[in-house]
């Protein structure tokens, strides 16, 4: 991972992304944090190998079958969130030669709390409600449109989100419906704040509201203290970068899932 702005330091960027999505089960194996969450979310459901660059290569392999069994035991696939750089460069290679898939590649981009702009005030701007929960409106447009799974997963997901501190935002369209959502956490004993969870319905896209929400959390941070912020954006998704460029965000470094191919059961007589 290319280091961060000086403000935030990487160590502490790594701590807070890990609680701002806390799991539902986590558990420490030889500095390796395994984390499940009934599947729902690869994020959560996840291998941080904290410690990578400590482990030397023969450890490497007893790591991996103490994760396997871990996760087997909970019928959930072996997943890595694996930043790239050279602290990972052998438990890259160990999963490469694993055949481990590299899947949903992610930039992290970070920017100081200083000189955080005002919310626009024109005509026509977009009024934000912020709240400290998902309401069922807020819920309603972001698993619209980042879902996966039915009531179930939702309410998994409710759960993850409700595990970290956070300032919630929700604009509404000119008729009163739910437009667009966003979320800021705010791990407790840090002084971060991670944008997540920003998300616009198809049809009311190319209206000024996801970023009105943007700069409403980002008001919201600087107004608790933070000093520093961070957000997570997939690589393909050129039109959202832009968006948080214009807000002063940079990118700081990327990871990658590495994911366990499913093996193949045994055939023949």
């Amino acid at each position: 991972m290319q280091p961060p702005p000086p403000n935030i330091e990487t160590t502490a960027l790594e701590s807070a992304m890990d609680a701002a999505w806390p799991a539902l089960e986590q558990d420490a194996a030889g500095g390796w944090i395994l984390r499940a969450a009934e599947g729902v979310t690869q994020r959560a459901n996840s291998i941080w190998p904290r410690d990578a660059a400590q482990h030397l290569g023969e450890e490497l392999p007893a790591l991996l079958r103490r994760a396997r069994s871990w996760y087997r035991s909970r019928r959930l696939p072996v997943i890595f969130q694996l930043f790239e750089g050279p602290d990972a460069a052998a438990l890259h290679g160990l999963l490469d030669a694993e055949g481990f898939t590299r899947q949903s590649e992610t930039m992290v981009m970070t920017r100081s709390a200083l000189h955080v702009p005002a919310p626009a005030a024109e005509p026509g701007t977009p009024a934000v409600e912020l709240s400290p929960k998902p309401s069922k409106d807020w819920l309603r447009v972001w698993w619209q449109v980042d879902g996966r799974g039915g009531e179930d997963a939702m309410a998994v997901v409710q759960k993850i989100l409700e595990g970290c501190p956070s300032v919630y935002a929700l604009v509404r369209d000119d008729g009163g419906r739910p437009a667009a959502v966003g979320r800021l956490a705010l791990p407790t004993g840090s002084h971060l704040g991670g944008l997540y969870c920003m998300a616009t319905l198809p049809e009311a896209r190319r209206r000024g509201f996801a970023a009105a929400v943007l700069d409403s959390l980002l008001q919201a941070g600087n107004s608790r203290g933070v000093t520093g912020f961070w957000l997570l954006v997939t690589a393909a998704n050129h039109g959202a970068q832009e968006l948080y460029a214009k807000a002063g965000f940079k990118e700081a470094g990327r990871y990658l899932y590495r994911q366990e191919r499913p093996r193949r059961a045994a055939t023949g007589c």
